[in-house]
């Protein structure tokens, strides 16, 4: 059932933000989930009232938890409130305003109060629960890359049960608008209830969908928007399978950088050889999993790895402890995946994507993945979340209006080889936000550039926009890392 739904709160004008009759947000104590900043820093925490449909603001409403850690400048430096969000859909933007912000340039924190705030269906905002989901949380869970017509059935099946347990969780009367437009509702009504004119934003991930689907609606309430590691303007399924084949990308790339350092992970002297007992890790843990770690686990566990590349030392090191002595602990997450935490963020991640536009019809998805396994036969399908909404209890007849010409230049930042959200990303919402620029951090294969890779060039140029409003002449290469560089050798085993 969807929490603090409520029928009390002042109404707010229909069809746009709220503006004067807006209720102010009061800010006091945060929850314990919020770290707190070092002093003199703080930050505070409070609850907005919005309708549940913007459309029809007399109805049901809910609450947004909102965070705030102020600007450490004088009045002088201040530029108005950076709104943040970590991507997802799912992620919490409650502790983000902390966290984020300790990262971002001096200038930047001294210039805005950082606001953070848990989408609607996430967190402290009216989290939801989509149950077992389909089996999504079995442990071990069912391999999730079918192989046959007998497998793929099953595979169809499992899809269509977590749409029935988000449909029973939820309520179907409020899947609808668990949405990404919803919640750029949710974001102009922050504003407006800080007193601001104009919202400052920056968004990683799903957070730059949520940024263009903001410009899309508000254009002119656009301050200085900063989309990092973009999400292209397509439908999400179309975007899963972009990322399912970026994946394979950078496992290829993984196989060859740990060949070349057979010394230090023992998995062999190529990328072949690599493959191989990359190959024979999962074939065993698909014949024998051990203590509820199977396919499923490792293919999240290579997922999330190949992400961040100073998350592969880990992941080789994985792969050789499980090749020397049969356990797979190295390659287990630090947190449990069925925490309520994580439940939430699951839920939350199909409710959206499945509230933003069409799903895919069950032929299409099972001509995907036969598609991707021709490409290679064990591919990582982790992140086809948008699979689910082909069984959807409701269907969108449009996707989610991104971008705007009337909205002031966006930068656009991305790492040219980042798998989760290939650079094309960029590349194609750039063309729906006119005069927008591209930071691209070249040699780079991870998620998450600005504030994240401790790139001084990347840094630079997004700091200029965000505290002076200095727009690039042109779009930008800055320098990359390159590939990790290994530790000494492993202890032989």
């Amino acid at each position: 059932m969807l929490c603090a739904l409520t029928a009390v709160a002042a109404l707010l004008p229909t069809g746009g933000s709220a503006q004067a009759a807006a209720p102010s947000l009061a800010f006091g104590a945060c929850p314990d989930s919020v770290p707190r900043p070092p002093a003199p820093d703080r930050v505070e925490c409070g609850r907005l009232t919005v309708p549940l449909d913007w459309k029809h603001p007399s109805g049901p409403r809910l609450e947004i938890a909102v965070s705030r850690v102020p600007a450490s400048g004088s009045p002088a430096e201040r530029r108005g409130v950076l709104l943040v969000n970590p991507g997802g859909p799912g992620g919490s933007g409650l502790p983000y305003a902390v966290t984020k912000r300790a990262k971002l340039p001096a200038s930047v924190r001294r210039s805005y109060d950082v606001i953070g705030f848990d989408p609607r269906g996430v967190g402290r905002s009216a989290p939801v629960d989509c149950g077992a989901m389909g089996g999504l949380f079995d442990s071990p869970g069912t391999d999730p890359v079918p192989v046959g017509p007998r497998a793929e059935r099953s595979y169809l099946g499992s899809l269509r049960h977590l749409a029935d347990d988000c449909a029973a969780g939820a309520g179907t009367r409020v899947l609808p608008y668990l949405s990404t437009e919803q919640t750029a509702y949710d974001m102009d009504a922050i504003r407006a209830a800080l007193g601001e004119p104009r919202t400052s934003f920056l968004g990683v991930s799903y957070g730059s969908y949520l940024g263009a689907a903001y410009a899309a609606r508000f254009p002119h309430r656009v301050g200085r928007m900063v989309l990092d590691s973009v999400v292209g303007p397509w439908d999400w399924y179309h975007f899963d399978v972009l990322q399912s084949r970026a994946m394979l990308r950078a496992r290829d790339t993984f196989f060859a950088w740990a060949g070349a350092h057979a010394e230090r992970f023992g998995l062999g002297g190529d990328a072949a050889a690599v493959r191989r007992s990359y190959l024979r890790v999962r074939q065993g843990l698909a014949a024998r999993p051990v203590h509820g770690f199977g396919p499923a686990e490792f293919d999240r566990a290579v997922y999330r790895a190949l992400g961040r590349t100073e998350r592969w030392a880990g992941l080789a090191d994985g792969l050789g402890a499980y090749l020397a002595g049969g356990s797979p602990d190295a390659l287990r997450p630090a947190s449990a995946f069925d925490s309520p935490e994580s439940r939430n963020y699951e839920a939350a991640n199909r409710i959206v994507k499945c509230a933003d536009g069409p799903g895919p019809t069950p032929r299409q998805i099972v001509a995907d993945i036969r598609r991707i396994r021709r490409l290679d036969p064990q591919p990582v399908l982790t992140g086809l979340e948008a699979s689910a909404c082909a069984y959807w209890h409701h269907r969108p007849v449009r996707r989610t209006p991104l971008g705007s010409p009337d909205a002031p230049p966006v930068l656009l930042v991305a790492s040219a080889h980042d798998p989760v959200t290939p650079i094309e990303g960029a590349r194609r919402l750039r063309q729906v936000l006119p005069g927008s620029r591209l930071v691209t951090l070249d040699d780079d294969y991870s998620h998450g550039v600005f504030a994240s890779r401790g790139n001084a060039c990347v840094d630079g140029a997004v700091a200029a926009y965000l505290v002076d409003g200095t727009v690039p002449a042109a779009d930008v290469r800055c320098s990359g890392p390159g590939l990790p560089v290994t530790a000494a050798a492993a202890p032989s085993r």
